[in-house]
């Protein structure tokens, strides 16, 4: 693995840039999902006043949508911006940017089958990297997207000892892609992690299984030696799993809309 540094990873991110190219208009179900999508994990407590989810465009593979810079359970249709692969807005119009927009930049520039990433800092999750020789691995058949377990990331490998471990540049974006590999799930040694899915249901079911498996590994741990899903297991209950990804977006979504 490459290692490198970033030309000033003190320097302050960039949170309003200049818009590139034209946009490209998605249909309005997309973004309807995807404002649902923010405000179903805010009620799951993935996310909070922090963390971001997006989704590749369904018009054009090269560009994606996220909220700007928002807490996401306020996020309305009029919030979500396009952006390019490179990170850089479209139709931002002035409007601020979330710093880590490179998380999804490069990771779908990295991974043609990924259609959506979350982002979060979810608390049960957070803790499995930053213990060493502890593996967060499925112990369920809800969370067989979890394979044989999640890598760490380690920003100080890439951007040494004094970041604030936020993924603010094209290059720390590339080192989180690198470590995420062909896995759904990256943590982020002190930060959260990243969750992707071959659809924004199923990236936003992950990121919500993520956080119940954590608990239920713990929980496990307390109690003595614990037997994991094989990778056959996992596998498999995947592929059952999350074929039937719409009943849960349908109660998640009722219970948003209504409130």
């Amino acid at each position: 693995m490459q290692s490198f540094k970033t030309s000033d990873p003190a320097a302050p991110p960039a949170s309003v840039v200049a818009d590139t190219g034209a946009a490209v208009s998605p249909a309005s179900a997309f973004i309807d999902d995807l404002v649902v999508a923010n405000h179903i994990l805010f009620d799951h407590g993935i996310v909070d006043a922090f963390g971001h989810v997006s989704v590749r465009h369904d018009r054009d593979p090269d560009r994606f949508l996220l909220s700007r810079n928002l807490a996401p359970g306020s996020v309305k249709p009029e919030d979500i911006v396009e952006f390019d692969l490179q990170g850089d807005p479209v139709n931002a119009h002035g409007r601020s940017l979330y710093l880590e927009r490179f998380i999804h930049s490069e990771i779908y520039k990295a991974r043609p089958d990924v259609m959506a990433i979350v982002h979060s800092h979810s608390p049960a999750v957070l803790p499995f990297g930053l213990v060493q020789g502890v593996k967060f691995r499925p112990v369920c058949h809800m969370c067989g997207f979890l394979g044989q377990g999640a890598p760490v990331y380690e920003i100080r490998q890439w951007a040494g000892e004094a970041t604030d471990l936020l993924i603010r540049s094209n290059a720390l974006g590339r080192s989180l892609a690198e470590t995420l590999g062909e896995t759904s799930l990256v943590l982020m040694r002190g930060h959260g992690s990243t969750v992707v899915g071959p659809s924004l249901k199923q990236a936003v079911y992950r990121a919500i299984y993520a956080e119940v498996n954590a608990r239920l590994q713990s929980e496990a741990m307390r109690l003595g030696p614990v037997t994991y899903l094989s990778s056959e297991e996992a596998e498999t209950s995947l592929e059952t799993v999350e074929s039937h990804i719409e009943r849960p977006w349908a109660l998640w979504k009722a219970r948003v809309v209504r409130d």
